[in-house]
């Protein structure tokens, strides 16, 4: 029995000189998509999109969206999102929940990671003005120790609190970024212009089953999710929309979701030709 021919001999070495080949034709790829660049985005909810997730799961959702616009442009390399956020999330939470190191240090070959945080520091870290600055500190800190080759992305809060609030949130992330030396990515003032266009148009609807009157509790019980009625858009603004805070969740619904896409996908369009240039 034979354990080899001599004419195998030349397909394997081919194979293995293939092999080789396609291994290092592109030295720069990363994560666990070869050949992409890796996007990671660390964020709360108005970042992780958990109720349009369970409204419409097969999305597209934010991450997705943002690869569709990014391929689009055409002249970008492929691009793969990686959207790490939690509901009720804060930087604090983050860390102490063991998320982090979980979720987001190990990670592969990022090369930018968008930071979008402040709304729940605001609510639930004490000593708030003092302790989230500290807190971004410490985040911008680790990503740089496990991800020293990404480009950080600190951004502003999108206008869900009134403009006081946000203000000070916001006022505080471009104070953090100065001292780190970063650009902030500030998303505040597209998303406030697209809300002039319908200050309602960007949210979902969710509202305690239990304040709808009875005379309509029939017409949505298909709507009902978790005790709440849970609605994409407007389809039932005609007839509850006059009830006592039916639009007072501010969360971004798809709409509000491609807004920060479109908007995210401008910005990083053009921070990535830039680099491109300068290579």
């Amino acid at each position: 029995m034979h354990l080899s021919r001599p004419s195998s001999l030349p397909t394997l070495l081919s194979f293995l000189i293939l092999g080789v080949a396609l291994l290092s034709a592109n030295p720069s790829a990363q994560a666990e998509h070869e050949g992409k660049i890796q996007i990671l985005l660390l964020g709360d909810s108005t970042t992780e999109g958990s109720i349009p997730r369970r409204l419409k799961p097969e999305g597209p959702h934010l991450e997705k969206v943002l690869e569709q616009l990014l391929a689009a442009e055409g002249d970008l390399p492929p691009c793969h999102v990686i959207n790490s956020s939690l509901s009720g999330e804060y930087i604090k939470r983050l860390f102490d929940s063991g998320r982090y190191d979980r979720d987001a240090a190990k990670l592969p070959g990022v090369d930018y990671v968008f930071i979008r945080y402040g709304l729940n520091d605001r609510a639930k870290r004490e000593n708030f003005t003092e302790n989230f600055p500290k807190d971004f500190h410490e985040l911008l800190a680790r990503l740089r120790k496990d991800h020293p080759n990404a480009v950080l992305v600190p951004m502003t809060v999108i206008p869900f609190a009134n403009e006081e609030v946000s203000k000070e949130i916001n006022d505080l992330v471009f104070q953090v970024a100065k001292e780190e030396n970063l650009e902030v990515f500030d998303i505040y003032p597209r998303y406030a212009a697209e809300l002039k266009k319908g200050f309602n148009m960007l949210n979902y609807r969710r509202y305690p089953v239990e304040k709808v009157p009875e005379k309509y509790q029939d017409l949505v019980k298909p709507f009902i999710m978790g005790g709440r009625v849970v609605v994409m858009a407007n389809e039932l603004d005609p007839i509850l929309g006059d009830l006592p805070g039916w639009y007072s969740d501010r969360h971004p619904n798809l709409a509000g979701y491609n807004v920060i896409a479109d908007e995210t996908a401008k910005y990083l369009a053009n921070k990535m030709r830039k680099q491109k240039t300068a290579q």
